[in-house]
C-alpha cells in the first residue's frame, strides 16, 4: 500500500505516491528523478547520500521517505544558483575536490550545512564534520582547502542559499 508524501525539494513543493519503506534517497531518485544523490554503502557510513532536511546533514539511505512529510529538503541540484554553481562548488572546481566525483554531493552537502550554521568553522572543525564522508580518490586535502576557501561567501550571506 502506497502513501502520498508532500514536501518541499530544493525550494519547490513536491509530493510522491511511495512505499513506506522506500528511503528517501530512492525516493529522490527514483520517483523525482533528481539523480544528483548517490547511494553508497546503504549503512549510512559513506556519506555519499548525504542531503540537507530542515537545515541538517542526514543521510538519505537511512531516512524513510515518509518521514519528510512537510519537511524542507535540499539535494546537491539546490545548490547551483540557476546555470551558476554555487561558492562551494565553485570553490571544489577551483582547488580539484573531486576525482571520480562520486562522494562529492555528500561532501558538498555536508559542507555547506556546517558553513551554513557555522560560517567561521575553523580546520580542525571542518575536519571534524567531514570526518564521517568517505572518499577513496582525493586524499582529503584538496577538500578541506575547497571547503576552507569557500568560508568568506557564507560569511557574506551568513549561511550561502539554505
Amino acid at each position: 500500500m502506497k502513501t502520498r508524501v508532500e514536501f518541499e525539494l530544493n525550494g519547490a513543493p513536491v509530493a510522491a505516491e511511495i512505499e513506506p519503506r522506500l528511503t528517501l534517497g530512492d525516493c529522490i531518485r527514483h520517483e523525482l528523478g533528481k539523480t544528483g544523490t548517490h547511494i553508497g554503502c546503504e549503512h549510512g557510513v559513506c556519506g555519499a547520500c548525504t542531503i540537507i532536511i530542515d537545515g541538517e546533514a542526514v543521510r538519505s539511505c537511512l531516512t524513510l521517505g515518509v518521514q519528510v512529510a512537510g519537511k524542507s529538503v535540499m539535494t546537491i541540484e539546490g545548490l547551483a544558483e540557476g546555470e551558476k554553481l554555487g561558492p562551494l562548488q565553485a570553490s571544489f572546481q577551483k582547488h580539484h575536490g573531486l576525482q571520480c566525483g562520486f562522494c562529492t554531493p555528500g561532501f558538498l552537502m555536508t559542507a555547506h550545512a556546517l558553513l551554513t550554521r557555522e560560517p567561521d568553522a575553523d580546520e580542525e572543525r571542518i575536519r571534524e564534520v567531514l570526518s564521517g564522508n568517505v572518499c577513496r580518490c582525493t586524499g582529503y586535502l584538496s577538500i578541506i582547502k575547497a571547503v576552507m576557501d569557500a568560508r568568506p561567501a557564507y560569511q557574506r550571506s551568513q549561511g550561502g542559499r539554505s
